[in-house]
């Protein structure tokens, strides 16, 4: 089982606090270039008094956003560096053991949760945008620069979902699962976690503090295709194509992806029950329930609460 495979490795659960410090620490690191040009840029056009006024919603003014993006994204893939080290010298695991019960990554499962995901997601927009309410949108595309942010896109957004998945329904989830030795803990434990990392986007200050109750419930979608699946993979494959898609095809300039996608939403920036409602109480047990008729899933009382028992410690083994 995915959870229960982490008691064959190092798995006190101070490595996890020393090991989510390394990956945090290192993720710092990444974001030192994008600082570094963001204060240079500041200090070549108004000077160094300017440097205090910098914030979120100047940085777009103050960076193109395909440099911008570029930038950020590359602080997930230095946390990923710091993930690898964790896993392999604090836990001895390997990283295909954090994220799937199975000998490697299920590649099928990936490309059909990105495919079903991307396509279902960039439909209902287009929909939105040619039916539904197109005096919300306008059309942004420029050639160039869409192309540009097509290969940063392409090359690190996957980078960026993926680090979340590996560490939040990965290592997290096998951490808190081999201290409460169940599965309800971890759950909650990492979709909170997730979805409260989240309060410092800028959606959460534009339409207030409503808007977690969508990324928490991502967050379970997410715990809830891990745990019963036994891997990472389906998550890996939505998460992926619904950062991806959004960020090719819509952006607004209020948002923590603000690039030169084909269209941009200029409708006000305002969220009510009912658009938090469809998402995570309508589409998201729907969703689960499609991947639960093509994967077959069952016990689902068991595999999403019930205890995990610990090995005889005889049974275990250090993966090398």
């Amino acid at each position: 089982m995915f959870i229960k495979q982490a008691f064959k490795v190092e798995h006190d659960f101070w490595r996890y606090l020393v090991g989510s410090v390394i990956i945090f620490a290192a993720s710092f690191v990444g974001q030192l270039p994008l600082l570094g040009v963001v204060i240079m840029k500041v200090i070549d056009d108004g000077g160094i008094s300017e440097i205090e006024n910098i914030n979120e919603e100047t940085l777009y003014t103050i960076l193109d956003s395909n440099l911008f993006l570029f930038l950020m994204l590359i602080s997930f893939v230095v946390a990923f560096v710091g993930l690898y080290i964790a896993v392999k010298f604090l836990h001895k695991q390997t990283m295909t053991s954090i994220a799937t019960s199975r000998p490697k990554l299920d590649w099928k499962r990936i490309w059909f949760a990105f495919i079903f995901w991307g396509v279902l997601s960039s439909g209902l927009v287009l929909l939105d945008y040619f039916y539904l309410a197109p005096e919300n949108y306008e059309f942004n595309f420029e050639a160039k620069r869409f192309a540009i942010l097509a290969v940063i896109a392409i090359a690190l957004i996957p980078i960026q979902t993926s680090l979340e998945e590996y560490l939040f329904r990965g290592y997290l989830m096998q951490g808190f699962g081999t201290l409460a030795k169940n599965r309800w803990f971890p759950l909650v434990m990492t979709s909170v976690i997730f979805g409260g990392l989240h309060v410092f986007n800028p959606e959460v200050g534009k339409l207030g503090y409503s808007i977690m109750i969508y990324y928490i419930g991502t967050g379970f979608l997410f715990g809830i295709m891990t745990l019963m699946d036994e891997g990472t993979e389906l998550a890996l494959g939505f998460h992926a194509a619904n950062n991806l898609f959004t960020a090719l095809l819509v952006t607004t300039d209020w948002t923590v992806f603000q690039t030169h996608s084909i269209l941009k939403d200029i409708s006000k920036p305002e969220i009510g029950a009912i658009d938090l409602i469809i998402p995570v109480f309508i589409m998201y047990p729907i969703i689960l329930l499609i991947f639960s008729k093509k994967y077959k899933w069952t016990n689902w009382k068991d595999k999403l609460f019930g205890s995990i028992e610990e090995p005889p410690k005889e049974d275990y083994k250090i993966i090398e």
